[in-house]
C-alpha cells in the first residue's frame, strides 16, 4: 500500500489541474482496502474512491482521504464456449481491458475502444460510445459498502442504467459503495455494432470484417477528435448529450432543419457539440480553459487552467445553450467540491 499527505491530484486526473488531497492511498489487496476503511486515523474523514481520474474536476484542497485500487487482473471465470464471462478488477485500465477482449476474439466490446478511466469507473459511469454502453455486456458488480465492510454483488438488472448514469452515482449509493470487481460478459459468436456514426462505413465490409479493424477504426476517430492526454489536459467529453421529448425537438427542428438527432429512450437525443458550436463558443477561452476546437464537447486545459476557469466556462456555455435552445446541459464530469 502507497499512502502520501499533501498528495498533488493533478498526478492521477486527467485535467491535470492542480489540487491537492489531505491523504492518497493506492491499495494493491482488498485487504488493504479494508484497512484504508478501519484505520481509526481516517475515521470521520470525508472518503472519495477514484478511478483513472479521466471524469473528475476537483474545484479545491480534498479535506479527506481519496482511496484508488491498484488491483489489475482479468480472469475467465467462465467460458460456455458462446459465451465468455470475465471477472476484472476495478483497477484494470479500461483500453487494456477492451484489447484483451479483441485479442482473444471476444466480441462486445470493441465500440469502446480507446475510452480513458478504468473498469471500476465503467460500471459506475455507464461509459458509451458509437452505439454500445458498459451496460450492454456487465453481468455483475462486486463492490465494499465503506460504511459498513460488507460485500454486495449487484446484477446488472439492479444497476439502474441508463444514459452515462447507475445506481451508484444515486443518493444513498454514491461514494458508499466501492466496485472492487466487474463482470463481463463478452460473446465468441461475430457480431458488430455498425449503425451509429462514423462506424456506418465499417457495415459495407462486415462480412469479412474483424475486431481489430473495428477497434483501430474507433481508435482513429477518437485520436482525431479528443486531445492527446499528454498534450492537453482534459477529461474527455464535458457534458451529456441531452434527450429531449419528440414534442420538444419538433419544435427544434422547425427552427433549425439541420439539427442532428438520434433516437434514445425516453425522447430523442440532441448532440450537445452541435448545440454548443451553435452557440459560437467552439475555441472560446476562460484563462487557461478552452472549448476544443476540434471538439465542442470537450474543455481543455491549456497549461495554466484553475478549477475555476473551467467552472466559468462551463457556466457560460450552459447559460448560452440554454438561451439559444431551451436546454439544459448536463456535465458528464464529477465536480468535487464548491463551484
Amino acid at each position: 500500500m502507497k499512502i502520501f499527505h499533501d498528495f498533488d491530484l493533478s498526478r492521477v486526473t486527467t485535467f491535470h489541474i492542480p489540487a491537492t488531497a489531505r491523504i492518497y492511498a493506492e491499495y494493491e489487496s482488498i485487504g488493504e482496502l479494508y484497512m484504508l476503511l478501519n484505520a481509526p486515523e481516517y475515521a470521520g474523514m470525508p472518503r472519495l474512491h477514484i478511478g483513472g481520474g479521466s471524469n473528475l474536476l476537483f474545484t479545491g484542497r480534498f479535506d479527506g482521504l481519496v482511496m484508488h485500487s491498484a488491483i489489475k487482473e482479468i480472469t475467465v471465470i467462465d467460458d460456455n464456449g458462446r459465451q465468455v464471462y470475465l471477472k476484472v478488477s476495478a483497477g484494470v485500465n479500461w483500453d487494456d481491458f477492451v484489447r484483451y477482449c479483441v485479442d482473444h476474439e471476444l466480441y462486445g466490446a470493441e465500440n469502446l475502444s480507446y475510452i480513458p478511466g478504468e473498469a471500476g469507473a465503467s460500471a459506475v459511469q455507464n461509459v458509451g460510445a458509437y452505439g454500445v454502453e458498459a451496460k450492454d455486456i456487465i453481468d455483475s458488480v462486486h463492490t465494499v459498502d465503506s460504511s459498513t465492510g460488507e460485500t454486495r454483488v449487484f446484477k446488472a438488472e439492479e444497476c439502474g442504467y441508463g444514459y452515462r448514469n447507475s445506481i451508484f452515482k444515486q443518493a444513498g449509493y454514491a461514494g458508499r459503495h466501492i466496485v472492487t470487481d466487474v463482470v463481463y460478459r463478452l460473446s465468441r459468436e461475430k457480431h458488430f455494432t455498425l449503425d451509429y456514426g462514423p462506424l456506418k462505413e465499417l457495415a459495407d465490409h462486415s462480412s469479412n470484417l474483424t475486431l481489430k479493424a473495428v477497434r483501430d477504426r474507433v481508435i482513429e476517430i477518437r485520436r482525431n477528435k479528443l486531445p492527446k492526454p499528454d498534450e492537453l489536459g482534459s477529461a474527455g467529453s464535458f457534458f451529456k448529450n441531452p434527450v429531449v421529448s419528440t414534442e420538444k425537438f419538433e419544435q427544434l427542428k422547425a427552427d433549425y432543419p439541420s439539427i442532428p438527432s438520434y433516437p434514445a429512450d425516453g425522447g430523442i437525443k440532441i448532440p450537445a457539440a452541435w448545440l454548443i458550436e451553435n452557440t459560437g463558443m467552439k475555441g472560446r477561452s476562460i484563462g487557461g480553459a478552452q472549448v476544443y476546437t476540434k471538439q465542442c464537447l470537450v474543455i481543455v486545459n491549456t497549461g495554466n487552467a484553475t478549477a475555476a476557469d473551467v467552472v466559468s466556462l462551463y457556466g457560460e456555455i450552459k447559460e448560452k445553450v440554454a438561451a439559444k435552445f431551451g436546454i439544459t446541459l448536463s456535465p458528464e464530469v464529477n465536480i468535487i467540491g464548491r463551484l
